[in-house]
Order: C-alpha cells, then structure tokens, then sequence
C-alpha cells in the first residue's frame, strides 16, 4: 500500500503530555503552550480534561484553561472526559469536541476506572448521546493495544472489538494507544489491521509512546498500511501512572522531521515547534525528550558561537 499523501497530527501534549506532571504546572503556562503549539500550525490541540482533581489534579483548572485560550479559526481544542459529569462541565465550558477513553485490556479497565470494558463502554454512551444532541463531536480513545503492564499480551481482535464499539455508538475517529510503548513494527502492523477489518483505516489513529524508542518506527509501520492519523505530544511529554516504567508520549517534532522526511504534507513549522519543546521543557525544568529537539537546539548553538 502506497504511503498516504497528508498526515494529520493531534497534539496531546496540554492534556496527556502534562496530566501527570507530579510539579504544579500554571494554568498561564498551559495556554501560552496551546499558543505556541497553534502558531507552529497544529489544527488539533487537546487543551485539558474535566476529570475529577482527586484523581488528577493537575486537571483541576481544565474550566479556567478553556475560558483563556485564543480559539484560533480552523483549530480544534478537544477535552478528555470520563463521564456525564465531565461531559456537562465541558459543554459548560464552551468544548466543542471531546474524547472518551475505554481499554482493549480488561485488567488495565479495571485498575485504571474500576470497572470492566463492558461497564466502561456503557457509561459512554449516554455521554456520546448527549454530545451529539449539542452538535459536539467525540473521538474515542482505546489503550493498551499493544500489550498491558498487568496482563501482557493483549490480541488484535480485543482492540478490534473496543475500537468497533467506540466507533458503533458514534465517535468520529478512534485512536489506538501503545499505552506502555511495548509495540513493535510488525505487532502494530497486525493490530491495525484487525481494527480495520471493523472500523474504517480513515477513521482510525495511532497514539504510540516511546517507552523502548519504538514510537517512530510504530509509526512508520503505521503508514505503510495507510494510517495517515497520529497523536504526539510536545518535547516527548507525558507517561502512564498505571504502567511502570512508561515514559512519554511519541514527540511530535520527532513524528514531523519522520513525515518530512518521507516528503508527507504535515502543514506544521519544524521549527516553530522545535521552539515550544524547548520553552515548555525549560519551564518543567528539564531538557526535551525529543532526539530531534535536542539535535536542533545543539545546531543552533553551535552556529551561533
């Protein structure tokens, strides 16, 4: 299958990059990052979640980040929400597009929201309801793709099977999360593949992290079978609290520099995004993950001493 011409890129960053960030991260930080990432020309920022602040506390001023942002033309600001009462706060809020979350592993279901896929599943689909009646679309998410921290392996058919439901009761798109970063080129390549066989290939994205460096090779894998949908966060942030050993999200300067390489239409600044990796991995206090960051910020400087 040929490689697909344009690659659109949803930048996770201000909501999974940051949400378990164990410093306090200022709500002023949050949205100048929203900014920056929409001055480097992303269309698909996920701005924050309404969850509950017990559970995840850096969320807590998900309504104050959604009342200060600059809501650009043409730029969707997405938010995560668990439940009906996340969901009234979002719309509360002024969101315009959400996401739910379920799993395609039943232990990680249960650790992560204490419950079953199938349970999951149904909280979801009064919320689903709810947002298509105030004209508000919904992407769903399915972690653990590729393997579970609790029960390992988890088989293509059970992605399969969660993706189908998620799309079923009306999300847009469904995005399949290497929530552990265990996947390989070939195990995503065959995981893909089963959802396909359920859900349509246009509606269906990649969100793989990079725990054992296999995010950006995942990826490539990815499109050779014609997925042209990636989640990535800013400076590589991000983590999973219930998967030891987890680190960040695929970066998403890293998943651009692989797109133009391959001479793939991203519509994003290299450069410009290379920039707010750099100014939000200063403000946490640490250097960016991203190889591709890292190599760009050392050019610089050297051509300029």
């Amino acid at each position: 299958m040929a490689l697909p011409s344009k690659v659109r890129i949803v930048e996770v960053g201000p909501r999974d990059g940051l949400q378990n960030e164990k410093q306090d991260v200022p709500t002023a930080t949050k949205v100048e990052l929203i900014r920056r990432l929409g001055d480097a020309g992303l269309k698909s920022i996920e701005a924050t979640a309404f969850v509950s602040p017990r559970w995840v506390p850096q969320m807590a001023d998900a309504a104050e980040v959604m009342a200060t942002i600059e809501r650009r033309e043409g730029v969707a600001y997405p938010v995560l929400v668990p439940n009906m009462k996340g969901f009234e706060a979002a719309l509360a809020a002024g969101a315009k597009e959400i996401a739910v979350f379920g799993a395609a592993s039943e232990t990680f279901s249960q650790k992560n929201i204490n419950c079953s896929i199938a349970e999951s599943l149904e909280r979801f689909r009064p919320v689903v309801a709810a947002a298509k009646d105030a004209d508000i679309r919904v992407r769903g998410y399915v972690s653990c793709v590729l393997g579970c921290p609790y029960q390992g392996e988890v088989k293509p058919t059970a992605v399969a099977e969660v993706a189908w439901a998620l799309f079923d009761m009306g999300c847009y798109e469904v995005s399949l999360g290497d929530t552990i970063g265990s996947g390989t080129p070939e195990a995503t390549k065959a995981m893909i593949e089963a959802a396909a066989r359920r859900v349509p290939l246009k509606m269906l994205a990649g969100h793989y992290h990079d725990t054992y460096g296999m995010a950006v090779a995942n990826i490539y894998a990815s499109l050779e079978v014609g997925l042209s949908v990636f989640d990535a966060a800013i400076g590589g942030l991000g983590g999973c609290p219930y998967a030891a050993g987890a680190s960040g999200n695929v970066a998403t300067e890293d998943v651009v520099w692989l797109l133009q390489g391959l001479g793939l239409s991203t519509g994003i600044d290299l450069d410009k995004l290379v920039e707010a990796a750099a100014w939000i991995s200063q403000q946490l206090g640490r250097e960016p993950q991203s190889k591709v960051a890292r190599a760009h910020i050392a050019r610089k400087a050297a051509l300029a001493a």
